[in-house]
């Protein structure tokens, strides 16, 4: 719209809203003017060219309102007043009643109702709000809200990230319409009525075990589904253990979605139903179930005009949707052409995902025939030849950690938002990358030596040139290694998706069968592996070869990195232990912390005497390297110093 300077804003107080004086303050703030009125009628001039007049209604239900509204005049509420007061900005141009900003510059979408007075009244709260509605999805829609997990639109917003939600939040956002500072787009209010992965779905397993498929079922549940038995004729999708499961024991009906447990853990971890065509079970005789099952669909010969009708209801309804009563906040990454495919395959594979910064690069396995063979094989050859493969396999380990859970989990965008915090990521996998980046460097020395294998070369040198970059990234791993598994366990039974996520993963042939926790335990044991292995070469070299004495430094070496390891550890344990102390003990002295102090011993034992504590009396003892602490459960914790015998 063109500003039209010469004409000025009026405001007219209506009814209610002129008793109120935080509203009469605010205008005086932003400078309009102002006069009250209980009836319209009174205002000969409200259509005087000389003043745009603005009605402020503190109830958008009644009659009055509804009169304003027949004289096609501009209304606003006192939210909407008391927002622009509060941001410094000049009351807004709307086209429509504008009650409040807690849908500002939110651009909706509807799936799935089939009632024309409910998506008009949904529609009308909307614009109250000041949200803006979209008959057709598109990368613009922040919100679908979806009364339906089936149809096009449900598909696409899945693809595209984009939050789906039931109607309540509407109805919820406009109980909260008199909160200034409300945003309806709020993470934390829009969750409590998102769309769950299995609304609407009925699930049934088939060729899991009894305890696999008992958490699946109760997956099922909380993820608001229901489940059913093999057979049953309401069921709409057939879980299948794929791996033993070869064929089914019935003939599925046409609306029946048969798939892979993939798109079950998938669909929760995205945390919204994942398009089954991805995931479709095949039955080896059967190629017709190759093809993608179209989704459940009304084909009465009455829904094509009932779409139709409800349709124009909403093209009606959002006319002129582009006008914004304020100037709109482009969304970050809202224009981007995004394909369904590539954002719908969760899989998140090495080759797939993508690194970014310092995250390394997968390491492509040397063939097998790379290694020059000899004419004699020396035992020291061949121990250096199975240094050498495993610290390759070492490497592979590492990589699979880092691009098949590590970027997955840091990765910004996650359709469903992060899996995990940050410092959960970080708890987990610690210096991990560190250590693959020094591995990778030994990895490749080690590949050197073998292609340009000699007696004389130098194996302990190799160890030896990075024995500094090992202290260094070793002991802070391996120190908190215990830490990382906790974290695990905990994040898997409290975060559905990290569980979804891990099962998906885990199944991967990368693994082999072998569990996240599993996978971290390996830098746990790979240098006193190391040590033995150089130790086995060290036998199999000559007196001398100059090798001989290196090898003796590079093992010992490897020692001081595993002591340090463990004396942190003990360190790191002890102050653990001091820790727990100092929370526990209530009114615990202030100077019993000291960084030179550790825990020694805690003796719960009960009191003989009447000088400290009552006859019968339980009393911990805490003894520390410098003094002893008495607790008594009566008495405040009386410190005494450490009488040395």
């Amino acid at each position: 719209s063109k500003e039209m300077p010469q004409i000025e804003t009026r405001v007219v107080l209506v009814q209610e809203a002129g008793k109120r004086e935080d509203l009469l303050k605010a205008l005086e703030e932003i400078k309009v003017p102002y006069i009250k009125t209980d009836t319209i009628e009174e205002l000969g001039d409200s259509d005087s060219p000389e003043f745009e007049t603005i009605f402020i209604v503190s109830d958008f239900q009644d009659s009055i309102f509804n009169k304003i509204c027949k004289a096609d005049c501009r209304v606003i509420g006192p939210p909407v007043v008391l927002h622009c007061a509060q941001k410094g900005e000049p009351l807004p141009f709307s086209c429509r009643p504008l009650y409040c900003a807690s849908m500002l510059n939110l651009v909706l979408c509807f799936t799935g109702f089939r009632k024309k007075d409910e998506l008009v009244k949904l529609v009308t709260l909307v614009h109250h709000m000041g949200g803006i509605i979209r008959r057709d999805f598109s990368s613009k829609v922040t919100h679908l809200v979806a009364n339906s997990t089936h149809g096009d639109k449900f598909r696409i917003a899945v693809s595209l990230g984009t939050p789906i939600v039931k109607a309540e939040w509407i109805y919820k956002a406009w109980e909260k319409r008199n909160e200034i500072d409300f945003c309806a787009a709020d993470d934390d209010f829009r969750n409590q009525f998102k769309v769950p992965p299995f609304q609407d779905c009925m699930l049934s397993f088939l060729g899991f075990s009894d305890d696999e498929k008992a958490n699946m079922e109760e997956m099922t549940e909380m993820q608001g589904g229901h489940y059913l038995p093999v057979g049953d004729e309401r069921c709409t999708h057939l879980v299948v253990e794929e791996s033993t499961v070869k064929d089914l024991p019935f003939e599925p009906l046409k609306k029946l979605y048969v798939v892979k447990q993939e798109w079950f853990w998938g669909s929760i971890q995205m945390d919204a139903r994942a398009g089954e065509s991805m995931y479709l079970f095949e039955k080896s005789e059967s190629p017709g179930l190759k093809k993608s099952v179209s989704l459940l669909s009304l084909n009465t010969p009455n829904s094509n005009r009932k779409r139709r009708r409800l349709k124009e209801t909403l093209a009606q309804l959002t006319r002129e949707t582009d006008m914004s009563p304020f100037p709109p906040r482009k969304r970050p990454s809202a224009e981007h052409s995004l394909s369904i495919g590539s954002l719908l395959d969760i899989s998140n594979t090495p080759e797939s995902s993508s690194t970014s910064g310092e995250t390394p690069k997968p390491c492509a396995r040397p063939s097998k025939n790379s290694t020059p063979l000899p004419l004699k094989q020396s035992a020291r050859w061949q121990v250096a030849k199975e240094l050498y493969q495993t610290e390759s396999n070492y490497v592979d380990i590492l990589t699979t950690i880092i691009q098949l859970f590590q970027v997955p989990l840091e990765k910004e965008g996650q359709l469903g938002g992060p899996i995990l915090a940050q410092e959960e990521i970080k708890t987990i996998f610690g210096s991990i990358p560190d250590i693959l980046d020094v591995h990778t460097k030994i990895k490749e020395d080690l590949e050197d030596l073998m292609m340009n294998w000699t007696e004389s070369r130098s194996i302990g040198d190799i160890i030896l040139k990075y024995s500094k970059d090992l202290l260094k990234t070793y002991p802070p791993f391996v120190n908190f290694f215990e830490m990382s598994k906790e974290t695990i366990t905990r994040c898997e039974k409290q975060k559905p998706r990290f569980h979804a996520f891990l099962k998906i993963n885990q199944a991967k042939p990368e693994c082999g069968r072998q569990s996240l926790a599993e996978l971290l335990i390996r830098p746990v044991q790979r240098l006193p592996s190391v040590a033995l292995l150089l130790n086995d070469i060290k036998k199999h070299t000559a007196e001398e070869n100059p090798d001989k004495i290196t090898l003796e430094r590079a093992i010992e070496s490897l020692k001081e990195v595993m002591t340090h390891i463990n004396e942190d550890k003990r360190k790191t344990e002890a102050q653990r232990q001091f820790f727990d102390v100092v929370y526990e003990v209530d009114g615990c002295p202030a100077n019993l912390l000291s960084s030179h102090r550790s825990l020694v011993q805690r003796l719960e034992t009960v009191a003989l005497g009447d000088d400290l504590c009552d006859r019968g009396e339980q009393v911990t003892l805490f003894l520390f390297n410098d003094c002893l602490e008495v607790r008594c459960s009566t008495h405040a914790d009386v410190p005494f110093p450490l009488a040395i015998v």
